[in-house]
């Protein structure tokens, strides 16, 4: 029985790969929360490791949060993103796990890289202003896996996912990423009868977004494709796989789906002194794809799901991120 760690199983997404373990079954799935285990103190990561020395690390943990954190918060950005990588990815090591995966953003990739973002424009310009501190982060991330493998031969990899979306994700109207807090705004102002939805920036920048159960799958198939199987040309091992639905919509259009599925029957205003962030962001999908792996979960059903979840948690989905 293989033993798996997943670092940040109360997550979205560590919560997405967690269920789907357990439905595969035989696995020994070790967790422990945050007020259980702190990964940016490296000597009780250090410490638990050696302990529980997992065959497998998984590290879905991280410090997340829309455009409105991230020029916040900078600083937690960067110190939290970067403590918990380097802990749980050296401290792994050091116990022996010969597999890992790491999960990054999309937001690594160069703020003006040409549509859509291959793996090979990692490092090839300048990184989006509002998120930089965290896309460093996820960067410095990816090259630790690299190192790792490179140095010691070990079997660490790392998966870029697009906008993620779904059931546990973080609700709050600031802190949150782009569509969950369209779905808590819209949302309100349908119970509310409110005439009117403000939402961010212009309307016009386009992103993609994949639900976090397709994410979870993608996940473990990376992490089960054979060694070698993603090899690149010119390395031991590719440094990283985009994950995404190869798909994108416009912000403004996004609100009108999500007003659609939360009932909101008012007008949809833009606001265009609010940043809008990077104008595009959509994945080349296509390494994957070329592997054997597809998203099979639609944005419009996707969103329903998500939203009957959302109602399903009553006041408890509304907590502060």
């Amino acid at each position: 029985m293989t033993r798996i760690y997943i670092a940040g199983h109360r997550g979205m997404v560590g919560g997405a790969i967690f269920r789907r373990l357990q439905v595969q079954g035989g696995h020994d799935i070790i967790t422990r929360s945050h007020a259980e285990l702190d990964l940016t103190d490296q000597q009780a990561v250090r410490g638990f490791m050696q302990v529980e020395r997992p065959d497998v690390v998984i590290l879905a943990a991280a410090k997340v949060g829309g455009i409105h954190a991230n020029n916040t918060w900078p600083a937690d950005f960067i110190y939290e993103n970067l403590m918990i990588e380097c802990n749980v990815i050296h401290q792994a090591f050091a116990a022996g796990v010969r597999r890992l995966l790491q999960l990054g953003s999309s937001c690594i990739y160069p703020r003006a890289v040409a549509q859509p973002m291959a793996e090979d424009a990692l490092l090839t310009g300048v990184l989006e202003p509002t998120n930089e501190p965290y896309a460093v982060a996820k960067i410095a991330g990816i090259k630790l896996c690299e190192s790792y493998n490179r140095q010691h031969g070990t079997d660490y990899r790392s998966v870029m996912p697009t906008n993620l979306y779904g059931p546990g994700d973080n609700f709050h109207p600031e802190n949150s990423h782009v569509l969950p807090a369209l779905i808590r705004r819209f949302h309100e102002a349908a119970q509310a009868g409110a005439g009117a939805v403000t939402i961010w920036g212009s309307g016009t920048p386009r992103r993609e977004f994949l639900h976090v159960d397709d994410m979870a799958e993608a996940s473990l198939f990376v992490l089960d494709l054979a060694q070698g199987v993603h090899a690149a040309n010119t390395q031991p091992m590719l440094s990283h796989i985009n994950v995404g639905s190869g798909t994108d919509v416009s912000i403004l259009d996004l609100a009108r789906m999500v007003a659609d599925v939360t009932g909101f029957k008012g007008a949809i205003l833009t606001d265009p002194t609010k940043p809008d962030g990077t104008m595009r962001k959509l994945m080349d999908v296509s390494r994957l794809s070329a592997m054997g792996w597809r998203a099979g979960i639609g944005l419009e059903a996707g969103l329903a799901g998500t939203y009957a979840w959302f109602c399903a948690q009553g006041t408890q989905a509304l907590r502060a991120g």
